[in-house]
């Protein structure tokens, strides 16, 4: 539970952090996120559980990745992180989960996240900021990719990449459970 509640204090600091650095106001953020003030206020004050589309959303609005929002200060030259010491953003209630590993540095950052789908379980995105180019590589088993509503089948070993302004989402297909490596490449701007 400690653990739980400093990565609350952490995402709580970096959403002021960002949201002041924007010179956004909670009403303007809100607005804009289709966040209500409510929220916004309660996780400002590390409290409340926020759920994974609204870090997107937030992060879309502010133009900072998703990892700037939850991780602390990177600070290391090297950093080797570990899937099971990193808490899953997204849990599917067929056990599908999404976790952010990490985000690399630089002007045009990118995440990278390790998925787990369930055959039929899915999870639909809305349309990130414009120069959004996400990439899935299938691991093992197999997916389907929807992307504006046109559906591409990925299977293990191949990988696929779109432009991620528009709507998509990624469901589990198979028989077995679908594992892949997706980055999100997100375009040049404040860290």
């Amino acid at each position: 539970m400690a653990e739980a509640q400093a990565a609350l204090r952490t995402l709580a600091h970096n959403v002021r952090a960002a949201r002041t650095r924007a010179g956004l106001s909670l009403d303007e953020l809100g607005r804009r996120a289709k966040v209500s003030k409510g929220a916004l206020v309660a996780l400002e004050k590390a409290q409340g559980n926020p759920n994974f589309a609204t870090l997107v959303r937030l992060a879309d609005t502010l133009g900072v990745s998703v990892s700037l929002l939850v991780e602390g200060d990177p600070g290391q030259r090297v950093r080797v992180v570990s899937a099971d010491t990193v808490m899953p953003l997204w849990r599917g209630e067929r056990g599908s989960e999404a976790r952010l590993m990490l985000t690399t540095s630089g002007p045009a950052a990118t995440e990278v996240w390790r998925w787990t789908l369930e055959p039929g379980e899915e999870y639909p995105s809305h349309p990130h900021q414009a120069g959004v180019v996400e990439t899935v590589s299938v691991t093992a088993g197999e997916m389907v990719l929807v992307v504006d509503g046109a559906e591409h089948s990925v299977v293990a070993g191949q990988t696929a990449t779109f432009d991620a302004d528009h709507t998509h989402t990624y469901r589990g297909s198979g028989t077995g459970p679908c594992h892949l490596i997706m980055t999100v490449h997100l375009p040049p701007g404040p860290a």
